[in-house]
């Protein structure tokens, strides 16, 4: 008996050290994917890309000097290589780093110091990171180098500003110092998309005939979109959330094939994201917002649902079309060589069905809305967003609500508000694609 006993004793203290071991790692892996740029605790966690234990942690960043000369340190668990490039109108300078976990404060980067505006960061591709500069005026990186850790301080990025007049900017926006985003994230995507040997010998699967609906989470990665709360709500990680549960609600039914333009916290230029429904061809596209109004400006709250025109409904739809035209600005995509198939297209050449289809679904999707979600007082508006111009494919741009609005915020956080304006969107959906599929065929 006494064995026995002092075996069971041994026992379980092994089984006490196994579960502190596991609740150890736990832990260490939730404080080092913590920071702001992760979802608050009331919104539900979004996937990011896969947890790599050695990727470099950034845990603060600070700017110093005055409008002639500004200096930028990011401090680090590791040394890592960069590159640095400038792009003009307006006047930014991005550092592309590997794939960092940024563990920086709430808020910070919203203000600026000396020749920086601002400064915004994030995942720009897998295995990429990317650090965006706002800058006052025409600037160049005097400086930019490593620092060793060393005397207590951690290793350090530290980049030397430095005011030039417009030539010499200009001149410094030579082409390979302005490299493309779009190039690297197809090479991405195509390396991922290279069938391994043990499904490569397999025989062909039938093609999915389902009419594929395309939501498109805005935002992501660099672009946190608005923002509230000292930046500790953001938008790309509210609407993610919601992409994923409108996602997770259409499949159910098991009639149509849902694609993500991200399912992670990712930055997608404009251009791919319509070049994703178009090669889809897909038979609705649905990007999902939540909006703010400029401090000052008012108060606004509830749903708007938008279409794609020329002229933009009011002046708050054309305040909206310009800051989400922006996206690909903020994340230092250079957009001197757009291609013309988003860049050019004039509302003329989307085709007259295609609008039509738009304002159908817009119509259909605010009745269903409006018995369960509280809409803007106009909640159907229109004008030019890029996201939109896919000539060939039914699309709208939902605003959930403003962040910068107290109720709008709570309902955006919530769960239950989420699962109920999810099922309304659903059925809108399911009803403008039942109907459409009965009188035109099989929608493109």
């Amino acid at each position: 008996m006494a064995s026995r006993a002092n075996h069971l004793v041994l026992l379980g203290c092994g089984l006490l050290c196994t579960a502190a071991l596991l609740c150890t790692q736990m832990i260490g892996s939730c404080a080092a994917q913590g920071g702001a740029s992760q979802p608050p605790a009331s919104v539900a966690a979004v996937p990011g890309p896969a947890a790599v234990s050695n990727f470099p942690v950034a845990s603060d960043a600070r700017l110093a000097g005055d409008a002639r000369q500004t200096r930028f340190i990011l401090d680090l668990d590791k040394p890592v290589q960069f590159r640095a490039f400038a792009l003009a109108d307006p006047y930014r300078m991005v550092v592309d780093l590997p794939q960092v976990t940024f563990n920086l404060p709430a808020g910070i980067g919203l203000g600026g110091r000396g020749l920086v505006k601002a400064f915004r960061y994030g995942l720009v591709m897998p295995g990429g990171s990317r650090i965006v500069f706002d800058l006052t005026g025409p600037a160049k990186i005097a400086k930019s180098y490593i620092l060793e850790a060393a005397n207590g301080q951690p290793p350090r990025l530290v980049l030397e500003f430095e005011q030039v007049d417009r030539t010499a900017f200009v001149q410094s926006l030579a082409p390979e110092s302005r490299p493309e985003l779009r190039p690297a994230i197809a090479e991405a995507n195509a390396a991922a998309a290279q069938p391994d040997s043990s499904t490569a010998a397999q025989p062909p699967q039938a093609p999915d005939k389902r009419p594929v609906i395309v939501i498109d989470p805005g935002h992501g990665g660099v672009d946190n979109g608005t923002q509230a709360g000292g930046g500790d709500f953001m938008e790309k990680n509210l609407v993610l959330a919601f992409g994923l549960a409108l996602r997770d609600r259409i499949e159910k039914s098991g009639k149509y094939r849902v694609v993500m333009t991200r399912t992670d916290d990712s930055f997608i230029p404009l251009a791919d994201r319509v070049k994703i429904a178009r090669n889809e061809a897909a038979a609705l596209f649905v990007s999902i917002h939540a909006d703010a109004l400029p401090r000052g400006e008012g108060d606004a709250q509830g749903a708007t649902i938008y279409t794609l025109s020329d002229k933009a409904s009011d002046s708050e739809a054309q305040r909206l079309a310009d800051a989400e035209n922006k996206s690909d600005a903020i994340g230092g995509v250079n957009l001197i060589d757009e291609p013309t198939e988003v860049a050019d297209i004039l509302i003329d050449l989307v085709q007259r069905e295609t609008k039509t289809f738009s304002n159908r679904f817009a119509r259909i999707l605010m009745s269903e809305m409006k018995n369960t979600v509280r809409m803007h007082k106009h909640p159907l508006k229109s004008a030019g967003f890029r996201v939109l111009k896919a000539p060939d494919v039914p699309s709208v741009l939902v605003e959930l609500g403003y962040v910068s609005n107290k109720g709008d915020l709570e309902h955006l956080v919530s769960e239950n508000w989420r699962n109920r304006t999810v099922g309304s969107m659903a059925q809108a959906i399911d009803a403008f694609l039942a109907k459409r599929l009965a009188t035109a065929g099989p929608a493109k």
